[in-house]
């Protein structure tokens, strides 16, 4: 997993990139064809705003996030991007169960 950081009207200290890698970390435990990351972290007057795009096989999924506090706007994202990805696995998922098929079924 690539992982980009860029800021916006602010400098992107190590203690901020070690954080946001260890919370795109679950992600990756999650779904592991995550191919890249694009953080960006931008301030707007009083709001912290964190955008995520994850990109992976056939599907890019984006989430943004604003708060006062940029630590847990960044939080607020990765339960987004959390929630996101995994609805993306289940889609991903097998859906001709061997019982619930309709040809398997016992014809009356």
């Amino acid at each position: 997993m690539n992982l980009s950081l860029t800021g916006h009207h602010m400098e992107i200290t190590p203690a901020l990139r070690d954080y946001v890698g260890a919370k795109l970390e679950r992600i990756s435990g999650h779904f592991d064809q995550v191919i890249d990351v694009k953080v960006t972290l931008s301030v707007e007057k009083l709001q912290q705003k964190v955008e995520v795009t994850l990109h992976m096989p056939g599907n890019d999924i984006h989430a943004e996030c604003a708060d006062e506090n940029m630590y847990s706007a960044i939080d607020l994202v990765a339960d987004k991007l959390n929630r996101q990805v995994v609805k993306h696995k289940e889609k991903l998922g097998d859906h001709h169960r061997a019982n619930g098929a309709l040809k398997h079924q016992a014809q009356a």
